[in-house]
């Protein structure tokens, strides 16, 4: 897998990437989300789409909070390239995060409460079946997208994302 993070804490960005590549996978970082869209932008333009892949990047990792540009921010501009994208969002506060980012995003998105362990971050990675619920789930979300859906809402499918996520990570 090829995967983007963004962390504006270095040490916090080095065991990432030391985890994610010692298990075979290329990674590609940056300190904030500014300089992870421009990444993203130039990667985008100069891929050359193998097979089935849609993105240069298998994932993005974002921190929730970062300077210059935040998480959510930085997601919608990725999304805005690549609607199709897989985020997954670092960030210590799981409810608000999640709250935020479908009512702007209009779409569910992968969270990881910080702190995490460095296996929990390779597991989620690496589990394609519950990628692949995750997409289902944001199809139905796409049929509520005009109706501005309510905090009810949002806090089933904040139920059923829990669940999907196996414990792991919130």
């Amino acid at each position: 897998m090829h995967i983007l993070i963004a962390e504006d804490e270095k040490d916090l960005l080095d065991q990432y990437k030391d985890a994610l590549e010692e298990k075979g996978h290329k990674v590609t970082v940056s300190s904030n989300g500014d300089e992870c869209v421009k990444i993203y932008r130039i990667e985008s333009e100069n891929f050359k789409k193998p097979s089935d892949a849609e993105s240069p990047f298998d994932a993005v990792i974002l921190d929730y909070q970062m300077p210059i540009k935040n998480g959510l921010e930085t997601a919608k501009e990725i999304l805005k390239i690549n609607p199709k994208q897989r985020i997954i969002f670092a960030s210590g506060y799981v409810q608000e995060t999640f709250f935020e980012s479908v009512s702007s995003l209009k779409q569910i998105t992968e969270i990881m409460k910080k702190p995490f362990e460095l296996q929990a971050l390779i597991d989620t990675l690496e589990d394609k079946e519950m990628y692949k619920k995750l997409e289902e789930l944001n199809i139905d979300i796409a049929a509520i997208k005009e109706l501005n859906p309510s905090h009810a809402q949002i806090k089933a499918y904040f139920d059923v994302l829990c669940q999907l996520q196996k414990g792991r990570t919130f």
